[in-house]
């Protein structure tokens, strides 16, 4: 009989590592609920043209890297390559720009690019992101950087570095293109390169290629032509994450993978994952919701990658937990119907609990509560549900104390989780 198995290039997680997965990302989510960030439940598939027109026709993405397919109606759908023009699309569906202002929200969920597999890089990923729309003002920009940065220090990350730059305005992205293609025009490119520059010139510094990077050595830098908003922008920016403590560096050649973003925009990496060192980024888009049918409103926003935040801690050796957060474990001598009525109703108290099942003796139910990294144990037989009164074990320390059936839920719980 033919077995199957997941298809190539797609990030899977089980036990026990999808525990750490899972950690990492409620930490992220955590930090953009701290800042004010709000859910949004997104479609994993839209209008493919949502993508072409909002992501842009000349970045890889939509030129090399979309699953798309028809649909039984005859629609061209996507499945989403990325959050934003997604979260655009349902704000200006739903009308949520004309409430308060900024607009927002945070997601997460799986994302899809059918690029070649390797480290790091995959056709099924997953994201948390978070997007701030509605108003301009550098605070914002700030907030949302220095969110991304707590999100990273809460997983224990330590050795990875924020990547700032601007890409100007509209005034500037018209003086400065000029003296790209100017430029450009005096290289030799193939006829790929070529068509994908004469959309969009910033292209050509994605590319990753030495040939490539050594003809745009000599290339203008972007920062150079910025408009004096633009400029006074991109200072206080630096002003403020310098006194918010957070350290950055100014990439002169950074542009970003999608044609939407205007001025700040920034990307975090991480020098321990080789190649695919980039493990989350994001910038402003203004112009972006007009594009899409919507108003004249300025959006910023960050994309965390979780996979690669996974790899980044498993880099740097960060202790992360490989079982469940469980309170409590039970293990019931003969039959195990008391022990199952107990768990659920601690369960209904708020208690984290698990118990072995079979027929295991005491001393592989022990092993079973070792193994569940659960905080604490006990031993339920005849003689402690006649008494009314078990033995809880404290798995850190191994001190044992006898404890009623109706105070077990707060003696393993935190007060906080106390219902």
């Amino acid at each position: 009989m033919t077995t199957f198995q997941a298809p190539k290039g797609v990030s899977e997680y089980f036990p026990t590592r999808s525990n750490r997965f899972e950690v990492i990302r409620e930490t992220i989510i955590e930090a953009t609920k701290r800042s004010g960030y709000q859910l949004i439940e997104l479609p994993v598939f839209e209008d493919t043209e949502l993508f072409a027109r909002g992501v842009g026709a000349s970045t890889d993405v939509v030129r090399k890297e979309m699953y798309t397919f028809e649909d039984r109606g005859g629609r061209s759908i996507t499945l989403r390559p990325e959050g934003t023009a997604g979260v655009m699309r349902a704000v200006i569906e739903h009308h949520l720009d004309r409430g308060q202002l900024p607009v927002k929200v945070y997601y997460s969920g799986a994302f899809f690019r059918a690029e070649r597999p390797q480290a790091g890089r995959y056709r099924q990923f997953y994201q948390v992101g978070i997007e701030a729309i509605g108003m301009k003002d550098v605070r914002v920009d700030v907030e949302v950087i220095a969110t991304a940065d707590r999100a990273l220090k809460a997983c224990g990350l330590r050795n990875y570095q924020l990547e700032i730059t601007s890409l100007g305005d509209a005034a500037t992205r018209v003086r400065y293109l000029a003296e790209l293609r100017s430029y450009i025009s005096g290289i030799e490119l193939d006829d790929d390169t070529r068509s994908r520059v004469e959309l969009n010139p910033l292209r050509i510094f994605d590319d990753k290629r030495p040939e490539i990077r050594e003809l745009m050595s000599n290339a203008p830098f972007l920062l150079d032509y910025l408009s004096e908003e633009s400029k006074e922008d991109f200072s206080q920016v630096q002003n403020l994450l310098s006194a918010l403590n957070i350290e950055f560096v100014i990439n002169k050649r950074m542009v970003r993978g999608l044609d939407y973003y205007t001025d700040i925009a920034f990307e975090f990496v991480h020098p321990q994952l080789g190649a695919q060192s980039g493990i989350g980024g994001g910038g402003r888009y203004d112009g972006l919701m007009a594009q899409l049918g919507g108003a004249e409103l300025s959006g910023i926003g960050f994309g965390m990658g979780i996979d690669r935040v996974l790899l980044a801690c498993e880099a740097e050796e960060i202790e992360m937990p490989d079982h469940p957060q469980l309170d409590l474990f039970i293990v019931p001598l003969g039959n195990g119907d008391q022990a199952l009525i107990l768990a659920e109703s601690l369960r209904s108290k708020g208690v984290r609990v698990a118990m072995t099942y079979g027929d295991k003796n005491l001393k592989g139910g022990m092993k079973s509560a070792d193994k569940s990294g659960a905080r604490f144990s006990l031993v339920l037989g005849d003689d402690e549900l006649a008494q009314g009164i078990v033995p809880l074990k404290d798995m850190v320390s191994g001190e044992v104390e006898s404890v009623t059936l109706s105070a077990i839920a707060k003696k393993v719980l935190a007060p906080d989780r106390v219902h």
